[in-house]
């Protein structure tokens, strides 16, 4: 390892951010080491696709390089890139669906869509150990979470999925914290409403045997794997 790559590899980043701005490419290596893993998991959670993840992946780091000079330090690099990583698969997302491009902000003050069925969000508790071995709950759950609105999801993935606090969604979503927390709960309310169903529901149950509450009590231990409390975020 050159003096030149183990400088960068034990410097912070802001260290390696104004090392990079100054045409240190093996500073912005670093950074780019340090913070590809989330920005791959991010574009893998919006695209959904392995092959587009990486191009997004790739475009992010190029465009994160094309204008770090615009990048104002007072601000984690982690939270740039996340906002860059968002919208560039957002971008590849609606290119691929022929979608024009919308505000994130858009109706930022009228956040409805109530959930249709609150009596099926049930509270689900018991030991779900036999079933969290199927491999369909986390397809199941994969599916529930594809099907949730798009402005819905992106705060569920950041939160829930990647451990962004509130903060971090959002400034990295560009909207304000209180809708973070609105669209968070949604999102929840949505998942754990679409899971009693699917769960509740004997025609679609994975083990017909078992009644709805320990199929629901899978798929309720089955999202907590997402809202990892443990991470150590502000809630």
């Amino acid at each position: 390892m050159s003096q030149e790559t183990h400088d960068a590899a034990t410097a912070d980043d802001a260290t390696l951010v104004s090392r990079a701005k100054g045409g240190d490419f093996a500073a912005f290596e670093e950074l780019v080491s340090r913070h590809e893993g989330r920005v791959y998991s991010i574009a893998m959670n919006i695209l959904r696709q392995r092959q587009d993840a990486e191009d997004a992946t790739q475009t992010a780091f190029l465009n994160a390089l094309e204008h770090l000079e615009r990048f104002r330090e007072e601000a984690a690099f982690a939270t740039w890139i996340t906002r860059v990583a968002v919208n560039t698969a957002l971008k590849a997302l609606r290119k691929r669906k022929g979608l024009t491009t919308v505000s994130l902000d858009g109706g930022l003050e009228a956040e409805t869509g109530e959930i249709r069925h609150p009596e099926l969000i049930a509270p689900w508790p018991g030991d779900p150990a036999k079933l969290m071995a199927q491999r369909d709950l986390k397809r199941i759950l994969d599916e529930a979470i594809e099907a949730l609105p798009e402005k819905h999801r992106l705060v569920f993935v950041l939160r829930d999925v990647e451990g962004l606090s509130v903060r971090e969604a959002a400034e990295a979503l560009g909207i304000s914290e209180a809708n973070v927390k609105v669209r968070l709960l949604r999102a929840r309310l949505a998942l754990r409403e679409a899971l009693t169903r699917t769960f509740g529901d004997p025609t679609r149950r994975l083990f017909p045997e078992h009644d709805g509450a320990d199929q629901a009590t899978a798929a309720e231990e089955l999202l907590r794997l997402y809202e990892n409390p443990a991470r150590g975020r502000t809630r």
